[in-house]
């Protein structure tokens, strides 16, 4: 009854890199959909079409739309309504019937089943795959240049910069997300997520937000007795799994974890984690780069400081949990924050970190943690801004620790507010010319010197 026409669909939706065997669309995007029917079709005559995804699809949900001729009557709470109107390439005195169908900007991302009700009979159609819209304006994920989002959604490798400040080195990475399996091998990873085993039809319905989205990813790309994709291991013996320096690309991590029935593969490091989680993100449709941060702090305990100690010969006394790594790795993931209630002003690129180190909110994963506010110091803003502000701001802080009480009873304020500025590179590689300088989007240098008072403000220390 169908005529998908694939090759130009995808082609329009900057999908048919992925393949032209299934349907793949963009949200907020219209795609041609033609029926061939037994007889004539009058445009008043009643088609609906219905789609719906997830295992308890529901209007109210936006997991489920019925829509055409007649119009359905919705209910304010209705969420995602979809659309149709008849092509003008119709022949409906033959019964070619042509659809320009539209998902809706706030539809769910992942498979949808469609059927068609002509005549009170209603006939299934097939499958499609929804995904984020970084071409559509009124997408959360809208990009506006188009060298970005060739960059940062279209661009299949680059390079993951490691080493140290004084020796960078890079190396190259194959994203590969439009290899054809990618579309199994994601939607499954959003189908085995923690959040979606408690509570199946809220985590299809929350799919609509890349803020949720991107968070389930970062959780699901560690594994830690969750099924996610990789587990993590930072130094020796790695005679169990493939040591994470021998791994050049994510495709073959992520069809290794899918065909052993989603079990975590052995091992990945910070930059391993990265560029598999910006595999996916770009798969998913939201545009993501990978990030290096150079002498990357770690603290353990949102003091919002690194911290040492020393007894009164100036030996160490103890190992803090503390530490400043060479480098780290992370992603950055571009989307809208109206969550945080504050306009367009956090709007843009958000710090997503996938690599397992401190938990957020119980569990395994960082972010979307808004760069801005990173680099106004705006500790108080969701998700895991002290600590990504930790990571590239950080000072350290000698304390003196008492042999009679065993307390700490030195703060060397010396060192205080001495910032050690971060080396930041992204993994751009088509773009001639960068027309922003990483490390200072991060940096609180400027806010030093405009207000060093709001640094105090969102200082946490306790003594």
């Amino acid at each position: 009854m169908e005529i998908y026409s694939l090759y130009s669909n995808n082609t329009a939706h900057h999908t048919d890199e992925i393949t032209t065997k299934q349907l793949i669309v963009r949200r907020g995007q219209s795609f041609v959909l033609t029926l061939e029917l037994t007889r004539p079709f009058n445009a008043y005559d009643p088609l609906t079409l219905t789609v719906e995804t997830g295992p308890s699809p529901s209007e109210r949900c936006g997991t489920r739309s019925e829509f055409g001729n007649p119009s359905p009557m919705y209910t304010s709470d209705v969420k995602a309504i979809w659309k149709y109107k008849i092509d003008q390439h119709a022949n409906l005195q033959r019964g070619i019937v042509t659809l320009c169908v539209t998902p809706p900007v706030d539809a769910p991302v992942g498979k949808y089943s469609l059927s068609a009700t002509v005549d009170c009979e209603s006939n299934t159609l097939g499958t499609l795959v929804v995904l984020f819209n970084p071409w559509c304006s009124d997408d959360w994920v809208y990009l506006p240049d188009e060298r970005e989002r060739q960059e940062y959604v279209m661009n299949e490798d680059g390079y993951i910069w490691k080493g140290t400040s004084d020796g960078i080195c890079s190396s190259p990475w194959i994203f590969g997300q439009f290899e054809e399996d990618m579309v199994d091998i994601c939607l499954k990873m959003l189908d085995v997520n923690p959040k979606y085993l408690r509570d199946p039809a809220a985590d299809v319905s929350a799919r609509c937000n890349p803020i949720y989205v991107s968070r389930v990813v970062s959780a699901m790309i560690n594994s830690n007795g969750d099924h996610g994709v990789l587990e993590g291991r930072w130094n020796e013996p790695y005679s169990d799994g493939i040591p994470p320096t021998h791994w050049n690309g994510s495709v073959k991590i992520l069809r290794i974890w899918y065909g052993s029935y989603c079990k975590g593969v052995k091992y990945g490091q910070c930059w391993v984690f990265a560029g598999v989680m910006c595999t996916v993100m770009r798969f998913l449709g939201i545009p993501c780069r990978v990030v290096t941060n150079f002498q990357s702090a770690h603290d353990t305990n949102n003091s919002l400081t690194i911290d040492e100690f020393y007894d009164e010969h100036g030996l160490t006394s103890k190992t803090g949990a503390d530490s400043v790594w060479n480098f780290h790795v992370w992603v950055e993931g571009w989307m809208k924050r109206p969550d945080l209630m504050k306009g367009d002003s956090y709007d843009g690129w958000q710090v997503l970190d996938p690599t397992p180190q401190e938990k957020s909110e119980g569990v395994f994963c960082c972010g979307p943690a808004p760069v801005k506010a990173i680099c106004q110091g705006e500790a108080n803003l969701k998700y895991d801004v002290p600590f990504v502000f930790a990571e590239v701001n950080a000072d350290i802080v000698r304390w003196m620790v008492s042999a009679l009480t065993s307390t700490q009873c030195y703060y060397d304020m010396n060192l205080h507010l001495k910032f050690q500025f971060p080396v930041i590179i992204f993994d751009w590689k088509r773009i001639a010319a960068m027309p922003e300088n990483p490390s200072d989007q991060y940096s609180v240098k400027c806010l030093l010197l405009q207000d060093v008072s709001r640094y105090h403000n969102i200082q946490t220390h306790h003594v």
